[in-house]
């Protein structure tokens, strides 16, 4: 696991968003198309801005997926991650396509068509961060890093839950949904090449244990340690818990 340190926030997502081009610059000169996982979270908004001023990445050559979303939110919520990818970045950009998860009124069937699209052809490129318990997408610890599964029904944990409001995505604890889809770790580690940014102070005893702590389910996060093309952005806050390089530039 590659860990890059930034000054700031914005410097993170310019430092990732540079290689993240570079990245969908190579692949598609290997490849007539590309697939990618993107995460959809506040701390992710900086490398997603930084992203779209990419220069020549053909994106429509380049279809996205996302990797977790509520249950039980209206379809039009803009809480909804889909919606605030949409916002974000798949309505920005002319892609390929976009494939957003639909709970409907039956998630079990919904996580089956979700995995069946994503088993269409390998994923080339994964955009993710972790929460504040380590979670990876919405697989909260204790979570299963040798999921069987592609895609299933969880139960948020209240730690999750309460990031969503810190993140401003919702007033209250009340209002933030219990249930969710989520790809599983394994389906997340099946991508050739994945990208985590973690921004934040609130995130720094997460980072310390995702470098520090043995790989297990306790820590989600640190199965990041597992994959052979991974790196890591952080801030000089999410990183002042670690022993890390200084930041860069």
């Amino acid at each position: 696991m590659k860990v890059r340190v930034a000054g700031s926030r914005m410097e993170l997502g310019l430092i990732a968003a540079r290689e993240i081009g570079a990245a969908l610059r190579c692949g598609l000169r290997e490849k007539p198309h590309l697939r990618m996982l993107m995460a959809a979270a506040p701390s992710q908004s900086q490398m997603l801005q930084a992203l779209l001023l990419e220069p020549d990445i053909d994106w429509r050559r380049v279809t996205a997926f996302h990797m977790d979303e509520y249950i039980g939110l209206p379809h039009d919520a803009p809480q909804r991650f889909g919606n605030w990818l949409r916002r974000m970045f798949f309505d920005c950009v002319p892609l390929a396509e976009f494939h957003l998860i639909e709970p409907g009124t039956n998630p079990q069937a919904a996580c089956l068509a979700y995995a069946a699209l994503l088993a269409q052809a390998p994923i080339d490129i994964v955009l993710l961060g972790i929460g504040i318990n380590g979670h990876l997408a919405f697989n909260d610890p204790p979570a299963d890093l040798n999921d069987a599964l592609a895609a299933k029904v969880v139960e948020l944990d209240p730690t999750c839950r309460q990031q969503q409001v810190l993140d401003g995505c919702f007033a209250a604890l009340d209002d933030v949904p219990k249930m969710a889809i989520t790809l599983t770790v394994p389906r997340l580690l099946a991508g050739r090449e994945l990208f985590c940014c973690v921004p934040g102070r609130e995130k720094s005893a997460a980072v310390k244990a995702m470098i520090e702590s043995p790989v297990s389910g306790a820590c989600p996060a640190t199965a990041l340690r597992m994959h052979p093309r991974c790196s890591v952005y952080l801030d000089r806050d999410s990183s002042s818990l670690s022993e890390l390089p200084e930041p860069i530039s």
